[in-house]
């Protein structure tokens, strides 16, 4: 039995490594998968090996106090690289974990195919060397990627962004009222969606910011009603006990919806979320957005030195201009971020900003992202490491 290895550390690398796999299976239907992902993934197939649950962490700093968590998962997927041994391995973000594994890979001999490239046009770019040199192949999902790796020898397409397809069905075949109705949120007005992060050190950051700002918001908005996700990577009763230190002194009423993000955000008027991929899934679901986010004080100091992008949502990125509202660090203020998410409730903010996202996403291309990147991946299995 052929075995490839598929290894996905956070919640939305879960998603698309999901996708993947079941795209490859369906083109070769005897392949074995095992590796480190979550629930999307072991309901694609996989035999998990690891869950990202041991890895719920971010930020430059944070991984340094869950360092044995991490060992021990480097451990078992280094025993797989053994035993059963691998035709393949696909590695999916997560740059942090997946690039020092993919050197251990190609020192084992099994090829790599690298699929969702980090963003080394934002921060630590001798990362691009790194990569040519660890991966075989690279499937890129934003269209400006394959310029970053020019010159390399790397071989990097780009494949289209693999949340199109879904969040495109999803946005076509359920509407506000569907999705307010299926998960018990049936409401004649507006609801904002409070979506603070997949990672431990995420939540502990970005709840009581995002509650304040919330709290805020009913202020201006006693007629909104407020849902809060939870990612399936956090433990629900270690997340409610931070939802009750962090709530407001006044008990603000607050539904929480677990682990149905997507949902959530085509139920909701407008989306308040930490930067990263829930505010792509956001644009693609076509959702009025506002982005906020701290990080310790010792990570922001490192990233100050070494990232250097005008901005840390994509949308904003792509469009080259302020799409997006987003408050970061000091500008993180409740009633700022509460003030911004009340213009995008209804009126012309709203639809000002839906048409620029609209523009925006038409250039992440039109699905079919998993299949592409499927064919590559099979391309490899039969000997052909190198487009």
């Amino acid at each position: 039995m052929t075995t490839v290895l598929v290894c996905a550390g956070d919640a939305s690398g879960d998603l698309h490594a999901a996708g993947l796999v079941r795209a490859l299976a369906a083109r070769r239907p005897a392949l074995h998968f095992v590796g480190l992902g979550g629930q999307a993934m072991e309901q694609a197939g996989v035999s998990l090996l690891v869950h990202q649950r041991e890895l719920a962490i971010g930020g430059l700093v944070e991984v340094l106090s869950s360092l044995r968590r991490v060992v021990g998962a480097w451990r078992r997927l280094g025993r797989a690289l053994e035993e059963p041994r691998p035709a393949l391995a696909i590695l999916v973000d997560s740059p942090d974990f997946n690039l020092p594994f993919a050197r251990r890979a190609q020192r084992a001999g099994i090829p790599v195919l690298y699929y969702v490239s980090p963003q080394v046009w934002a921060w630590r770019r001798g990362r691009v060397r790194k990569l040519a040199r660890r991966v075989d192949r690279l499937a890129a999902i934003f269209p400006f990627e394959p310029a970053v790796y020019a010159g390399t020898g790397l071989a990097v397409e780009f494949v289209g962004h693999p949340l199109v397809e879904p969040m495109a069905r999803l946005r076509t075949t359920t509407s506000r009222e569907q999705a307010r109705v299926a998960l018990g949120l049936a409401h004649d007005g507006p609801l904002v969606a409070l979506l603070p992060g997949s990672r431990r050190n995420e939540l502990r950051e970005h709840l009581s910011l995002f509650l304040a700002a919330a709290n805020a918001l009913r202020a201006r908005r006693p007629d909104a009603r407020l849902a809060l996700g939870l990612a399936p990577t956090l433990d629900r009763e270690a997340f409610e006990g931070s939802l009750r230190a962090a709530m407001p002194a006044n008990d603000l009423v607050i539904d929480v919806v677990a682990g149905r993000a997507h949902e959530l955000m085509l139920a909701s008027n407008v989306v308040l979320a930490k930067p990263g991929t829930v505010t792509v899934e956001a644009m693609l679901l076509d959702r009025p957005l506002v982005v906020a986010g701290r990080a310790s004080r010792l990570s922001v100091a490192i990233g100050r030195r070494i990232i250097h992008v005008p901005s840390f949502t994509m949308a904003n990125l792509i469009a080259d201009a302020p799409v997006v509202p987003e408050f970061l660090q000091e500008q993180a203020r409740p009633e700022a971020i509460s003030e911004a998410l009340a213009l995008l409730l209804e009126g012309p903010a709203a639809e000002r900003q839906r048409s620029q996202l609209a523009a925006v996403r038409a250039r992440l291309g039109r699905g079919g992202a998993a299949a592409r990147t499927a064919q590559i991946a099979e391309e490899m299995l039969d000997g052909s490491p190198r487009a």
